[in-house]
């Protein structure tokens, strides 16, 4: 597989500044019309307003009976369900995944009537620790609605593998609109939003550029997991696999306490004859940073996804319909940004 990997002789290291920001700011508008027309699909499930306003909870082990306890304090500014009577009736409801069936959900009373509801009440799973750091808790508030469907009012999702158990005190995190994972059953990490571009070589002029270019434009990922009560200090590594050397490497800075940062990072590899297109993958990996370890959130592989890289069989190239689509998209477009938006899996 080295000599393989020596037919990839990229030289990385040219950061070119970015495409003028006006294209930038239209993508970002781009990125939520597209996130909202999908959600739509599915408000039937679950009421159709918008989630807003904040929860206000903390997370304990109790190591001597060993117990999960979530303590519910409080929410603040949750959207009005009944528009004509101006009233919510929320409740708070956890479950364990991703298997939310066997450890079951969990539910704090019902208060009538209020948009700022106070509960203190403690929910607990009775689950040995290492169990319990494979999962993650999903925290969602509802309205209730006694004769028809209850409406989802907002959730957050806690990675707990990497929560900070030191941490005991009560903190306020924003609601979220319902993740797809929810809806699909799918692990859901975030959506990353990209451009990526080929330039062939000679295609700009005599010699120029003298080999063929794959550029990548990291622009920003959305609705990354909560690590901590601050949020998350993120970066992107890229590699062209099957290179895996230094000289392949590439990162952007860390984007600190955002589970929604903006990278702005473009990335130029050069190098590439249009042949090698069908068998290198752009492997991009979005990680939290840690002064011991950098912990993994979730990825992308931007190749044909043909399980083959130069006729060796290869479990990395294995990209996605929505990815291998995107790769085939900037194979058919020479010189032209094509955009993307991906959510980031597990690799």
């Amino acid at each position: 597989e080295s000599d393989t990997a020596s037919e990839l002789s990229f030289q990385l290291g040219r950061h070119k500044k970015s495409p003028s920001t006006g294209s930038h700011s239209s993508d970002m508008a781009s990125v939520s019309s597209v996130s909202g027309s999908v959600l739509s699909v599915y408000s039937g499930d679950f009421g159709s307003v918008d989630a807003q306003g904040t929860v206000e909870f903390a997370l304990d082990y109790d190591e001597k009976n060993r117990e999960f306890q979530v303590l519910v304090s409080q929410c603040r500014g949750l959207a009005v369900v009944d528009e004509r009577k101006g009233r919510s009736d929320p409740y708070v409801k956890t479950y364990l995944l991703p298997d939310k069936a066997r450890m079951g959900k969990r539910k704090t009373s019902v208060k009538k009537r209020t948009v700022n509801p106070v509960y203190n009440e403690v929910l607990r799973y009775k689950i040995e620790k290492m169990v319990l750091l494979i999962q993650k808790l999903n925290l969602s508030v509802w309205h209730n609605d006694p004769l028809g469907r209850n409406s989802f009012l907002g959730e957050i999702e806690i990675d707990l593998a990497s929560w900070d158990w030191s941490n005991r005190k009560l903190n306020w995190y924003p609601l979220k609109p319902r993740s797809l994972s929810a809806v699909n059953g799918v692990d859901h990490r975030g959506v990353m939003s990209l451009s990526i571009k080929y330039v062939p070589p000679g295609s700009l002029g005599p010699r120029n550029p003298p080999s063929g270019e794959v550029h990548i434009w990291v622009k920003d990922v959305k609705d990354l997991l909560q690590l901590r009560p601050s949020g998350v200090d993120s970066f992107v590594k890229c590699y062209v696999l099957p290179d895996t050397s230094k000289k392949s490497y590439q990162k952007t800075r860390v984007i600190k306490r955002d589970t929604n940062p903006v990278f702005n990072h473009t990335i130029v590899y050069d190098g590439f004859h249009t042949e090698d297109l069908k068998d290198a993958c752009v492997e991009l990996t979005v990680w939290d940073h840690e002064k011991l370890t950098n912990h993994f959130l979730g990825g992308i592989r931007l190749g044909l996804g043909t399980g083959l890289s130069y006729g060796i069989s290869v479990d990395w190239m294995d990209s996605t319909q929505e990815e291998v689509a995107f790769w085939q998209e900037m194979m058919l477009a020479a010189n032209e940004w094509i955009e993307g938006l991906l959510p980031l899996r597990s690799l």
